[in-house]
């Protein structure tokens, strides 16, 4: 198994021509798959890679940056004849743009590019992992794992995602771990979207509210306990979802609904972190969280449960990973920030120095596009060799 930001990446030169790269999402929404697709889409090098994009549905608020991408709907099954028609479709698709090499970043697009590839014979084909797995039920899967043995890679965001996958039989010569990329402007100083006032402190979640897993319930609990110890804390919640009305009744219910502030959608997350002193995942599930790398970028402390990836972000040194679903622990957690100020300031400072290094835009970049031009160098060598 390869780990790290660009293991087992053989240098090449740069090719003669730039490689035909077909990239292919779900959707444009703000989660964290379709974040860091647009972010890799937007910054490889135009010399290296003739972009080609794709979709099953062009919605979300990252559209708009890319223009009419064409859509390939699966007609509400991935298995019915609608959708074994866009499958042809889209290995017609492939073949007219002569794609070398194909990636898919989420669950529904691996079970929807990786065999249109394989169909339209393009060299190289790559699927993504990009949690750990637990979200999907026990077919998904399985027949995901199935998609995966036709892939000449596989990417996990996390050595968490890329384990889960070896223990459940996928070859670790196929599975290379790239973390997520942040860009420049994330570790740039914001303007607090909530003016910070003289003695006022912040404890705060990004996080859709879409979602059970996110587990807003545990965070409001968490609060309460705070709020008994630092009744002048203000709890800050952004995001929006389905579920937010019944996030909104539950905090009235526990008695802090005056303390808590629901910001609802918002673009601009450094200028939310700003506004916090201390920022929280409470997540029952993740693969690399983006949010977590954020806040470490924005020089926020963070605390999150022990689940997923979120081990290799944060440490003692970083912030505080407490066991998953230890609701005393974690408040026990964020009471100590709050109390001592030199101790938020020497864990945001010793995170982002760490973010910096390990998870910078021009580092991650650099680790796809060698990715990229090995995997389809080495296939090149193969088939020259045979």
């Amino acid at each position: 198994m390869a780990t790290g930001n660009a293991a087992k990446i053989i240098p090449n030169q740069p090719a003669q021509s730039p490689i035909s790269l077909f990239l292919m999402t779900n959707t444009f929404e703000t989660g964290g798959s379709e974040r860091q697709f647009s972010v890799l889409a937007q910054n490889l090098k135009p010399e290296q890679f003739q972009l080609h994009l794709g979709c099953i549905r062009r919605a979300g608020p990252f559209a708009d940056q890319f223009g009419p991408v064409p859509e390939f709907r699966l007609g509400g099954s991935l298995f019915g004849w609608k959708s074994l028609r866009t499958r042809l479709h889209l290995r017609q698709h492939l073949r007219r743009s002569r794609v070398q090499v194909a990636h898919s970043f989420d669950f529904y697009t691996n079970l929807t590019l990786i065999p249109a590839a394989r169909w339209a014979r393009v060299p190289v084909v790559i699927g993504s992992h990009r949690q750990i797995g637990d979200l999907l039920t026990p077919a998904q899967f399985r027949i995901q794992a199935a998609a995966f043995r036709w892939c000449d890679a596989v990417v996990c965001n996390s050595r968490a995602a890329a384990e889960r996958l070896a223990a459940n039989g996928l070859s670790p010569e196929k599975l290379v771990v790239i973390g997520n990329a942040l860009p420049a402007e994330a570790f740039l100083p914001a303007i607090p979207v909530l003016p910070r006032r003289a003695g006022m402190l912040r404890v705060g979640m990004v996080a859709r509210m879409n979602a059970r897993y996110k587990n807003h319930s545990g965070f409001l609990r968490i609060a309460a306990r705070i709020h008994q110890r630092f009744p002048d804390v203000e709890f800050v919640l952004a995001g929006d979802g389905p579920l937010r009305a019944e996030i909104e009744a539950e905090a009235q219910n526990l008695g802090i609904g005056s303390r808590v502030l629901f910001l609802g959608d918002r673009r601009d997350v450094s200028a939310v972190l700003a506004s916090m002193d201390v920022s929280v995942l409470t997540s029952d599930s993740e693969g690399l969280s983006n949010v977590i790398l954020e806040t470490m970028a924005a020089g926020v402390p963070v605390v999150a449960y022990d689940v997923g990836g979120n081990r290799e972000l944060v440490n003692a040194d970083r912030g505080a990973i407490v066991p998953a679903g230890n609701e005393v622990e974690f408040a026990a957690a964020v009471a100590r920030l709050l109390e001592q100020q030199g101790l938020r300031q020497m864990l945001a400072h010793n995170a982002r120095a760490f973010a910096e290094e390990k998870f910078s835009l021009k580092r991650i970049q650099s680790a796809y596009e060698e990715f990229y031009q090995s995997l389809l160098a080495g296939k090149s060598s193969r088939n020259a060799a045979g």
